[in-house]
């Protein structure tokens, strides 16, 4: 299949320039025959000082559009956003729509505590799950949750064979992101369509200014980069054949040797 990562400029003062971004890469990452899209971790709004009425029901709008969009192209669609509320706080949910309606999400599970997103936002309880699609087994964590491997391992173990990584990566930290994306990678023995935002922007309650590289990266089983953003690349595009991963799995059987606590 042929995958993209789209780099937006997630900007927190301008929404509307978010969506309308979105909307169109996303119709020219089809045009060149993408098949798998990633847009960044919370790619409406950004990460704004506070959540509101506003936010949540422009969340829903532009999601419901990405949704119809995916269904016109015939795509498929991952990225986050504000996701339910509980206890007075939403979630950052990963969402991926397929033909028109959502098939997966997720809620992140690791907040963010030097951008205070943990006083923002609702942990997600659960690790994600995989998946089955027409594209094949599919999963995907968002940003932060890349630094813990126990809870990237439990898609990864259920079956998943591509992860999807949306993200707000900061610069500061891009050998990290390189390091764990392809890390993650051939630890799970499966492709890595990982998606971190451009720009510059004041994040979050702390309004800590980050500045980002759009260091996207799309990585096979093997720890191959087939493709790699920077700050001047806003689509970045691969071909990935399942089945490398499934003769990764078969030469080296790790699942099979693994010793679970």
């Amino acid at each position: 299949m042929r995958v993209c990562c789209i780099a937006l400029d997630c900007q927190a003062q301008d929404w509307n320039a978010n969506l309308s971004s979105a909307l169109e890469r996303l119709r020219e990452a089809a045009r060149r025959g993408a098949e798998l899209c990633v847009l960044p971790e919370m790619w409406p709004t950004s990460f704004g000082a506070e959540f509101d009425q506003a936010a949540e029901d422009f969340t829903g709008e532009a999601l419901a559009l990405v949704a119809t969009l995916s269904g016109e192209l015939g795509i498929f669609v991952a990225g986050s956003a504000y996701g339910p509320v509980i206890e007075g706080r939403p979630t950052n949910r990963m969402h991926l729509f397929a033909d028109g309606e959502l098939i997966w999400s997720y809620d992140k599970g690791h907040l963010f505590s030097p951008t205070a997103e943990h006083l923002s936002f609702a942990q997600g309880p659960e690790p994600p799950t995989a998946v089955e699609t027409r594209l094949g087994p599919l999963s995907g964590v968002v940003c932060y949750d890349l630094r813990f491997p126990a809870w990237v391992r439990q898609p990864i173990l259920a079956g998943a064979q591509v992860l999807l990584v949306c993200a707000q990566w900061p610069v500061a930290r891009t050998s990290h992101w390189r390091a764990l994306v392809l890390g993650r990678a051939v630890e799970g023995q499966c492709f890595v369509v990982a998606c971190n935002r451009s720009g510059t922007a004041l994040v979050g309650r702390r309004k800590m200014e980050l500045n980002f590289p759009g260091s996207s990266l799309i990585v096979d089983p093997e720890g191959n980069v087939l493709a790699e953003g920077d700050e001047n690349s806003s689509l970045i595009f691969a071909e990935i054949d399942l089945a490398l991963v499934e003769d990764q799995r078969r030469i080296l059987p790790v699942q099979k040797d693994e010793r679970r606590p």
